[in-house]
C-alpha cells in the first residue's frame, strides 16, 4: 500500500473532522445529485454489481457507507431496494434529507456506524475505505458486522499501478519543490493483491477484483506528465483516444472489489 498526501490546512484537525469537512466542501461545489442519477446506473460499477444484485430479494436492504452526495442511495432506492446512506458530514446529510425527504440518510462513521448487526443484504462504498491512516481494517470489520451471512460488499479504492510508479519517478523533483507547506495523509492506494488480502483478513470471500476508470487514470497521468490542467483540451482529447487501447492494470484510476460474507460463520 502507498500513501497519498494533501495540503494540511489546519494541521491540528482530527482525521475524522478533516474527512467530514472535505465532503461538506464537495457538497458545496457539486450540490444536488439529481442530474447524476441516471448516469451512475450506466457506469462500470453498476454493470459489475447488477448480476449480484439480481440474486438479492427485491426489497433487499442496502447500506451506502460514506454516501457523499447520496446519488447511489437515491438511485438504488428508486429501483426498489431499502437503502440507507451514512456519512460523517452532518451538513451534507442535512442537505440530502432536505432534497430527498423520502430517502433515509444518517450521520455516522463507517468504522463504528452504531447500527444493528447483520441488518443489510449488501453494502456499497465508493472511494471511502482508503481515507483513514490507521488502515482499512476497521471499515472492513464493521462492514462484516453489518452484513447478513451471505451479504455482498462492493467497494472501490484508488488503484496503485504502473502509472503511479512512472508518474512519481518523472515528477519527483517538481513535486518535492511544490510541497513547501505542511502536508497530511489523504488516502491509501492498493494493488489487487493488497486489497484482496485486506478483505480476506476481515473475513470476506473475494469474488472479483476489477480495475475501473481507465480514461480518468489516463487523464491524470497525462495532466501530471505535461503539467496541464485536467480541463485542458489536449489532455481530455488524448485521454479519450488512448485509454481504450491501454490495459486497465497500467492506468485504471480505481480498483473495485466484490466480496461476500460467508453463509456459515459459526
Amino acid at each position: 500500500m502507498r500513501k497519498d498526501y494533501t495540503a494540511a490546512g489546519n494541521s491540528a484537525e482530527a482525521e475524522i473532522d478533516f474527512v467530514a469537512r472535505y465532503w461538506t466542501n464537495v457538497w458545496k461545489q457539486h450540490g444536488d445529485p439529481s442530474k447524476r442519477l441516471k448516469r451512475i446506473l450506466r457506469g462500470p460499477e453498476f454493470r459489475i454489481m447488477k448480476p449480484y444484485l439480481a440474486s438479492l430479494p427485491g426489497d433487499a436492504r442496502i447500506l451506502d457507507g460514506g454516501c457523499g452526495l447520496g446519488e447511489w442511495t437515491v438511485a438504488l432506492g428508486r429501483r426498489g431496494y431499502k437503502t440507507l446512506g451514512i456519512d460523517v458530514s452532518a451538513e451534507t446529510i442535512a442537505k440530502l434529507q432536505e432534497v430527498f425527504p423520502d430517502v433515509s440518510f444518517a450521520v455516522a462513521d463507517i468504522r463504528d456506524a452504531k447500527l444493528p448487526s447483520e441488518n443489510f443484504d449488501a453494502y456499497i462504498s465508493w472511494g471511502v475505505f482508503e481515507h483513514f491512516e490507521e488502515g482499512m481494517q476497521r471499515c472492513v470489520r464493521e462492514a462484516y458486522r453489518l452484513l447478513r451471512p451471505g451479504g455482498l460488499l462492493f467497494i472501490t479504492v484508488p488503484f496503485d499501478n504502473l502509472r503511479h510508479s512512472l508518474a512519481g519517478a518523472l515528477a519527483r523533483g517538481r513535486e518535492t519543490a511544490d510541497k513547501s507547506g505542511p502536508m497530511r495523509f489523504y488516502q491509501w492506494r492498493f494493488t489487487r493483491a493488497e486489497l484482496a488480502r485486506e478483505l480476506s483478513i476481515g473475513g470476506f470471500e473475494v469474488l472479483e477484483l476489477r480495475p475501473l476508470h481507465k480514461r480518468q487514470g489516463m487523464l491524470r497521468w497525462l495532466s501530471r506528465t505535461f503539467g496541464w490542467n485536467y480541463d485542458h483540451f489536449a489532455v481530455k482529447a488524448a485521454s479519450a483516444v488512448i485509454a481504450p487501447f491501454v490495459p486497465g492494470v497500467l492506468v485504471a484510476h480505481m480498483l473495485m472489489a466484490v466480496a461476500r460474507k460467508p453463509e456459515d460463520i459459526s
